[in-house]
């Protein structure tokens, strides 16, 4: 994919759809269960902005700001909106099967927990992505689809 990516005489609204078709969907796979962290997150956010750089054919040693080649390839960071958005559409049609998937995904396990510091939940990162309070206020809006879907829409046209 190298060469179509980085060639010049197609032009980079072509380019952007073939990362889209087929690079992204082998980078996010399995991102619905994902724990995003901060760390994670700058991670991808960095990936992302590789590929637009070699679409670009721009050095990484090139002093150009990440806002300027996202100028250049007339795009914004699509990818952490996208990840949080198939995480959040799993989440909910999880949480309204209401099997032992539902019980893993809240983390509402029976036992002793664990010593030192707690692993980031799923749900956690999900009920601040859509701004919603509680994480019992996201799995209660789970269970109306119509609202969740606005809910969804809502965060996606916020952005990250």
């Amino acid at each position: 994919m190298k060469t179509v990516l980085t060639n010049k005489n197609i032009s980079i609204r072509t380019r952007r759809r073939a990362l889209e078709c087929y690079i992204e969907p082998i980078l996010m796979y399995g991102c619905e269960a994902w724990t995003i962290s901060k760390q994670t997150q700058k991670k991808l956010e960095a990936t992302e902005m590789w590929f637009l750089r070699r679409m670009l054919r721009i050095s990484w040693t090139a002093k150009k700001t990440n806002d300027t080649v996202l100028e250049e390839a007339h795009t914004t960071r699509l990818l952490i909106s996208k990840i949080r958005k198939r995480q959040a559409t799993f989440f909910g049609h999880v949480m309204r099967r209401e099997k032992l998937e539902n019980l893993v995904t809240t983390g509402m396990l029976e036992g002793k927990r664990s010593r030192g510091k707690q692993r980031e939940k799923l749900i956690e990162g999900l009920t601040e992505w859509l701004k919603a309070g509680k994480s019992l206020e996201a799995i209660e809006a789970t269970k109306d689809r119509k609202k969740w879907r606005t809910m969804i829409a809502n965060a996606v046209k916020q952005g990250t």
